[in-house]
């Protein structure tokens, strides 16, 4: 899927690129930036991670097995939301985003204790993201303006179970609803004809840790974590 998706993008982006580095390129949208208030919408994909923090570590098995680290399989989710924007100057920026964001996890659990077909969990996610960002862009280069973003973010986990009375010994995952994050990232602005077009990247960060523990503080599952955070990498296609 990565492969796929990423080869036409590279392909866009470059014809793109080529295409404002004429001479005297013909200026699409020579007021878009100019508007006090701006509005889009955005599409694009995700892929979660989790970052672990555990509270000591146990060492190797006699086979040489870990029995400390908590394995994470990615895979990507989608993303889809509004844009509103406040022009501060030619160079800044103020956007809020508030967007739908769907990704999964696999976790795999190292610990002796947990019977095989239970050492696996998954961990879907929805998340209602509500980042506010700050935009510092460069001078508008013909059709094209690269720039830099970054800002704070809370979202609510739709698929958290923070309040079910169930937890991994009955196959139930639990994490907390509301998550704080910090964001960074980068993307090019593309003045096309009718519209202003912007591939970007993103990483998210959470500040907060996520877990809602099992009920037994010696659980193989969740015993020996300290902390358990989200973070991310976002690939977004602005429409404004």
């Amino acid at each position: 899927m990565k492969k796929w998706f990423l080869v036409p993008l590279t392909l866009l982006i470059t014809n793109l690129m080529s295409a404002q580095f004429n001479e005297s390129p013909i200026l699409n949208k020579q007021n878009e930036d100019k508007k006090l208030l701006n509005w889009g919408y955005f599409l694009g994909l995700n892929q979660y991670d989790f970052k672990f923090d555990y509270k000591e570590e146990l060492g190797f098995d006699s086979n040489g097995k870990d029995l400390t680290t908590i394995q994470v399989a990615k895979s990507f989710g989608f993303n889809v939301g509004l844009i509103g924007e406040v022009r501060i100057n030619e160079f800044f920026d103020v956007r809020f985003e508030p967007g739908l964001h769907y990704g999964s996890r696999l976790l795999g659990f190292p610990s002796p204790l947990i019977d095989e077909n239970d050492a696996i969990v998954e961990v879907k996610s929805t998340y209602i993201n509500f980042p506010l960002l700050l935009k510092a862009s460069t001078r508008r280069y013909g059709n094209f303006k690269p720039f830099l973003l970054g800002g704070v973010s809370t979202g609510l986990n739709l698929g958290s179970n923070e309040e079910s009375l169930d937890d991994n010994s009955s196959g139930t995952f639990r994490m907390k609803k509301w998550v704080y994050n910090y964001e960074l990232g980068f993307g090019i602005d593309f003045y096309l004809e009718y519209f202003k077009f912007t591939p970007s990247i993103r990483g998210v960060f959470a500040l907060t840790d996520e877990l809602v523990p099992d009920q037994d503080p010696n659980s193989p599952w969740t015993g020996n974590i300290e902390s358990l955070k989200t973070r991310g990498i976002f690939i977004n296609f602005t429409f404004e």
